[in-house]
């Protein structure tokens, strides 16, 4: 054996074994196919996966549809915050103007009341005008510092400028008065009253047709609801404001003495008493049968029988049907000389001895200061009472 043989030799016994590992390790037992040889039963069969691109796309989908409800409720919750904040916006500032509006009302009334009470003195009523025009000058202020909703701020402004037509009106009359003394004479006065009277009854119509009418649709337009603007009503009745009214008041004013008496004729007259829903007027020749029932009542009419305007005039009704008598009584606020006012009296409780026998009413209209004749005043009818 040569050198060469040995050469070979060593090669086969390094190189074969290596090959045969190497082989080994690249070959892998085959697995049998269900049914094929050697029997068995078939495994169950692996599930399907979708394609891998799928699944981050249906996830995405997802995510956008929760992100479009998340955002759609948001809106929603916004919208809903922005209309309880403007719902109550409106209803702040319509608080305001009801406060406002109250306080006008009760100065009005009691603008009113002492305007036309009687035996009232020239200076008294122009000292009271001073301070109904001071106090509606507070209130012009007020209505200024007022911050109305957006829509609303020109309207508001009317609102404004009906009350400073009050506060002129009243600062006006009480000027009126001052610069003439009306016992010396008279002349030009009641224009001049009248004149002013005018600025106070032109409020009322700026109130309710430049500024709660319009406000009112402005919020039905911005889909307000539940909010009220008030009504503001400074003269209750046109008439103190009227010609005819500053006329007569200047009468009694330039006809009261140091003491207030009131000179010239005055005085009322009863005219009639109607019996409701039954409709009989009562008459003292007569004793009619009356229905009771819960909404009975006695509408009594009053005329003014003298040559001035009367005020606060008391009529008094008074029910003797056995036991204590029914009385009641009712003020008739202002009558101008020849005009007619009612009062009605209503809500009695008779008792069982207005049953079945004569019951006397008597009806009386109050003496007023200055009156003479009061023969006119009052009258006593009979009547029988019973169960319809």
């Amino acid at each position: 054996m040569n050198t060469s043989d040995d050469d070979n030799i060593e090669f086969d016994f390094f190189d074969e074994p290596e090959t045969v590992e190497a082989t080994q390790r690249r070959r892998l037992p085959r697995l049998e196919r269900p049914g094929g040889r050697g029997g068995g039963e078939r495994p169950p069969r692996q599930p399907l996966r979708a394609p891998t691109g799928l699944v981050p796309l249906a996830r995405l989908v997802g995510l956008i549809a929760i992100a479009i409800v998340v955002v759609v409720g948001l809106v929603f919750w916004v919208g809903s915050c922005q209309g309880k904040s403007k719902q109550a916006e409106y209803q702040s500032y319509a608080e305001k103007v009801a406060a406002l509006a109250k306080g006008d009302k009760t100065l009005g009334n009691e603008f009113a009341k002492n305007f036309v009470s009687p035996g009232l003195k020239q200076a008294d009523l122009e000292t009271s005008l001073q301070r109904y025009a001071q106090q509606e000058q507070q209130a012009y202020a007020q209505a200024q510092q007022v911050r109305p909703p957006g829509p609303l701020r020109a309207i508001h402004q009317n609102l404004v400028d009906s009350i400073e037509l009050r506060a002129k009106g009243l600062a006006g009359l009480a000027d009126a008065l001052a610069n003439v003394d009306i016992k010396k004479s008279t002349t030009g006065v009641a224009d001049a009253l009248t004149k002013q009277g005018a600025l106070l009854a032109a409020s009322d119509v700026v109130w309710e047709s430049l500024y709660q009418i319009p406000a009112t649709q402005q919020m039905k337009d911005q889909g307000v609801t539940g909010v009220v603007i008030p009504t503001s009503q400074f003269v209750p009745n046109t008439d103190i404001v009227s010609a005819r009214s500053f006329s007569l008041l200047v009468q009694r004013l330039s006809g009261a003495s140091v003491s207030g008496t009131p000179s010239g004729k005055h005085g009322n007259a009863l005219v009639s008493v109607r019996v409701t829903p039954q409709g009989v007027d009562l008459s003292t020749s007569s004793a009619p049968t009356l229905n009771v029932s819960a909404d009975m009542a006695f509408v009594v009419t009053v005329e003014d029988s003298g040559d001035f305007q009367e005020t606060s005039v008391p009529v008094v009704l008074t029910i003797d049907a056995g036991g204590t008598p029914i009385k009641k009584q009712q003020t008739i606020p202002l009558i101008q000389p020849a005009q007619q006012q009612s009062v009605t009296f209503s809500g009695f409780n008779l008792p069982q001895t207005a049953f079945g026998n004569k019951a006397t009413i008597k009806v009386e209209v109050k003496k007023v200061p200055g009156e003479v004749v009061v023969t006119n005043n009052s009258a006593t009818y009979t009547a029988f009472f019973t169960l319809p």
